[in-house]
């Protein structure tokens, strides 16, 4: 991470995108900003009050369903959209880093969008409270689980949520590919991405590095394809509080980089050092500790990319739960708000209570939980807040600026892929896997479609699309008809 981030550095120095800030005044890109355009943060200041920023990551917090796609949807319609805090396409810069980055891309979007709102405190406030939900909430499951077996008014209410989260994520694809996707070319590589990830099975780093290849090749020879059509977003409201052309206050500097750094390990790497002190290196909260900080360093492309070796090492070498008993847990991180990857917490949860030392298993299973959630997000942080400065600086940089608009596209492929995935599983039973060739198609068994759940998604669209409803007003809807059909021993949900 440190060469990384003086890797960063020294290109953007290179290009004369880093500069010494002899006042508060606007710090420029390369091309300049226009007059006018001042650093949006100067002196370090709030871009808007702390409580009124803290108000509104908590409430997004608490929509934080449907993955990434639902996630980032989400922050695009509070943040881009309604409050006007941020412009389409910084978000979109934003997005592009944090899709390079291993760990939940959706809560680094939020950290990164919280520190260019409100500095560090901002960062932590948004990125903590993206999470904090769906700990509480999975937690509450988890304990539910292993005392009773069954939650099932619970989860009627998270599975009401779930087919919710199908017409929320098809509203999210249309926006995102609207603001985006302003040029054929650019359509077409969000075109290929998604066929590359649902139909090829390529691997996602693979195609975010040639989404930024594409790109860099298109600001080459076809610069014109990368510049917003003139009026774009004119009329899509007030000019957001953030500019897509000005740039955060925060300096990146050497000794901030390894101050940062310092600071993140040792935080990391603490929690770890001190449950093996107390309970031994052998221990579970040891091994649980060491083993999910790893996972957090590859999970490249999100949750899925991870969770078959995360099942095989928790099943198989570990034993801390059975196979059935991983389907349920990631069944249950899959309606509860908050990351995917969350699904790590249920496992240490049960891998602790089984085998808690000499604590009480119930203390045993908190402790585990929580450290996991502790080691998995903390390098969440630690990304963002090493690599922000950097990436902000580099935005005038006309090839780097070109790669990133390139992953952009890519992303509303991703986004699309995700948002297939999710609506196969959330209204079928079975999807299996065929292969035909080099095509790899994930087809559901339309034998098993889920009734109550298309209801649930049916009666979601007409709810946000025709009437225009709030997301949370439409969640708390089909929480209560998820509820409802559970209760009643209705089929399909």
């Amino acid at each position: 991470m440190v060469a990384y981030a003086l890797a960063v550095r020294t290109t953007a120095v290179s290009y004369g995108f880093i500069r010494t800030k002899e006042s508060a005044v606007t710090v420029t890109d390369q091309p300049p900003s226009p007059p006018g355009k001042a650093d949006h943060a100067s002196g370090g200041g709030d871009v808007i009050p702390l409580r009124q920023a803290a108000r509104a990551w908590f409430e997004i917090s608490w929509q934080t369903f449907g993955g990434p796609a639902g996630q980032i949807a989400v922050m695009q319609r509070a943040l881009v959209e309604d409050k006007r805090w941020i412009g389409q396409q910084r978000f979109n810069h934003a997005l592009s880093y944090c899709m390079l980055l291993p760990g939940p891309e959706a809560q680094q979007l939020a950290i990164y969008t919280g520190w260019l709102l409100n500095g560090t405190r901002g960062g932590l406030i948004a990125g903590t409270l993206f999470v904090v939900p769906g700990v509480l909430a999975l937690l509450a499951l988890s304990a539910l689980y292993v005392a009773f077996g069954s939650t099932a008014a619970l989860v009627g209410v998270f599975a009401g949520l779930a087919p919710a989260v199908v017409a929320i994520v098809v509203q999210a694809v249309s926006r995102v590919a609207q603001r985006s996707l302003t040029h054929p070319l650019l359509m077409a590589l969000a075109a290929v991405s998604f066929a590359a990830l649902a139909l090829f099975s390529v691997p996602f780093p693979a195609v975010i590095a040639a989404a930024a290849l594409a790109g860099w090749l298109i600001g080459r020879y076809k610069p014109d394809a990368l510049a917003p059509p003139a009026g774009h977003g004119a009329g899509d409201g007030p000019p957001p509080l953030i500019p897509d052309d000005a740039l955060h206050h925060e300096q990146p500097s050497r000794r901030r980089t390894w101050r940062i750094l310092g600071a993140g390990l040792l935080l990391w790497a603490v929690p770890v050092a001190a449950v093996a002190l107390l309970t031994g290196a052998g221990s579970v909260f040891t091994t649980q500790g060491v083993f999910f900080s790893g996972t957090a360093m590859v999970t490249f492309g999100g949750a899925y990319a991870v969770l078959a070796f995360v099942a095989q090492q928790a099943v198989q070498t570990y034993g801390w739960l059975s196979a059935k008993e991983m389907v349920s847990g990631l069944a249950l991180a899959e309606t509860t708000p908050g990351p995917l990857i969350m699904v790590v917490q249920f496992v240490a949860f049960l891998g602790a209570y089984r085998d808690p030392g000499g604590l009480d298993r119930w203390v045993a299973a908190l402790l585990g939980a929580l450290l996991t959630t502790w080691v998995t997000f903390v390098p969440c942080f630690l990304f963002i807040f090493l690599g922000a400065p950097y990436i902000e600086r580099l935005r005038g940089n006309r090839r780097i600026s070109a790669a990133l608009t390139g992953i952009t596209a890519a992303v509303v492929g991703v986004i699309a892929n995700l948002a297939l995935y999710f609506a196969e599983h959330a209204l079928f039973t079975d999807v299996d896997e065929k292969n035909f060739g080099p095509l790899h198609i994930a087809l559901p068994d339309l034998t098993t479609l889920r009734p109550a759940a298309l209801a649930i998604t049916v009666i979601a669209a007409l709810l946000i699309f025709k009437l225009r409803w709030s997301v949370l007003r439409t969640l708390g809807i089909c929480a209560a008809l998820g509820l409802g059909a559970a209760l009643t021993g209705l089929p399909g949900i």
